[in-house]
């Protein structure tokens, strides 16, 4: 008769394997599910920049790269147009105010000149023959009317003697009649003398007057045609040193053509560019500090210019009192531009990671020093070693600040 085996009970050696393997596969689902899933990305720590966050005094200023260029620049232009015929001082050479730098010629000005004259010559000419004329005019009016006036007072006698005889009945009517037309015709005659003789001296004065008015302005306009052949005399508008020169002997120079320039080197101005996103902060009157072998010397901003060009705007900084003594134009100088008052300060060392985060977040380093992880941060003002830091960091806190920009998205960096 067979005999029925039953089965033991409980857990059997091989069920031992399967439950660990279970509870393995329980585990990573945990940690797939649960577990931190920020991305990761692997680097070598040499390759990185590491700083650390400090409290101390923040500097609010920025260093600027200048050049030392003259206070001011006189530009000189062609007032005339001619071929160079003699050039006096060479480019690099001191000058003083009206000195002769270039000699023009313009054959075209010299006939001017010429016709210029001879309209004058003509225009004295006519003033003379209408003086003459008009002196002709007088003497013979004031003959006419010398002559009328006698004849009128004759007349006027022999018209009152006829009167007293027709009145006594000596003479005939006729005869007395006669006598007193002719005094009236007379007397009509001498007032047509009189107001032809005023009328002619009026007519001599005006005509006279605008004649020489014109005349005034025929010589006045010689005069300015002469001022334009000095001005083939290219001279020095202000004392200082010829800067450059463009004309050659032989040259053709246009009317209003740029020659060359005078530096006015009495005191030296620094010409700088500021990064754009400093424009709203750089005002006039801004202090500056130049160090020099040692010693500072203090600058004044003194003009700052509107327009922005490939991300940068231009500025000109002058001496206070004391200038180096070895200064020269085109030298180039590193010059820290003060914006603000320092203060106390969170201090975040500088470095390329701003260009790829806007300074709106870091990586941090943990206690360990092999992970840094991804935290949001707010940057106040800057200089040219420190970041000011508002808020997202503690003093002693270690950062990368070298280029994020092989990262990608990782919120995690392991650092090996």
């Amino acid at each position: 008769m067979d005999i029925k085996i039953e089965k033991k009970k409980g857990l059997r050696p091989k069920h031992y394997g399967y439950v660990v393997i279970g509870l393995i596969l329980l585990f990573m689902g945990w940690k797939i599910a649960f577990g931190n899933s920020a991305s990761t990305f692997r680097t070598e720590r040499e390759k990185l920049s590491i700083a650390e966050v400090s409290f101390g005094k923040f500097d609010d200023y920025i260093t600027i790269n200048g050049n030392v260029a003259p206070i001011s620049t006189i530009y000189m232009d062609a007032y005339e147009g001619g071929r160079v015929t003699e050039k006096l001082i060479e480019e690099g050479a001191m000058v003083k105010k009206g000195d002769v730098i270039l000699r023009l010629e313009n054959r075209a000005l010299y006939e001017q000149i010429l016709a210029s004259e001879n309209n004058l010559a003509l225009k004295q000419n006519d003033l003379r023959s209408t003086k003459l004329t008009f002196d002709s005019r007088q003497v013979e009016g004031s003959k006419d009317l010398v002559n009328s006036q006698y004849e009128l007072q004759k007349l006027k006698r022999n018209y009152e003697q006829n009167k007293a005889l027709f009145d006594d009945e000596l003479i005939s009517k006729e005869e007395y009649l006669t006598s007193k037309e002719n005094y009236e015709l007379s007397q009509k005659q001498y007032e047509i003398i009189k107001l032809q003789t005023e009328q002619d001296k009026v007519l001599r004065n005006t005509s006279l007057s605008d004649l020489d008015d014109d005349l005034a302005r025929m010589k006045k306009t010689l005069s300015m045609v002469y001022e334009r052949i000095d001005h083939l005399n290219v001279r020095a508008p202000a004392d200082g040193q010829l800067g450059f020169l463009d004309a050659e002997i032989g040259q053709n120079i246009r009317q209003g053509q740029r020659i060359g320039q005078i530096n006015v080197l009495t005191d030296y101005k620094i010409e700088a560019s500021i990064d754009e996103h400093y424009i709203d902060r750089v005002k006039r009157d801004l202090t500056a500090v130049l160090d020099r072998n040692g010693t500072e010397y203090t600058l004044r901003l003194r003009k700052v210019y509107p327009e922005v060009r490939n991300g940068k705007f231009k500025v000109d900084l002058v001496f206070v009192d004391k200038k180096p003594e070895t200064i020269r134009s085109g030298q180039s100088y590193n010059i820290k531009l003060q914006l603000g008052q320092s203060n106390d300060a969170l201090l975040l060392p500088r470095g390329s990671f701003f260009q790829s985060t806007g300074g709106q977040w870091i990586f941090v380093l943990d206690v360990s020093g092999d992970i840094a992880w991804k935290r949001p941060i707010r940057i106040g003002k800057q200089n040219s070693r420190y970041y000011e830091l508002l808020e997202g960091l503690e003093a002693g806190e270690q950062v990368i600040t070298s280029n994020y920009d092989s990262f990608g998205d990782a919120e995690k960096i392991i650092l090996k």
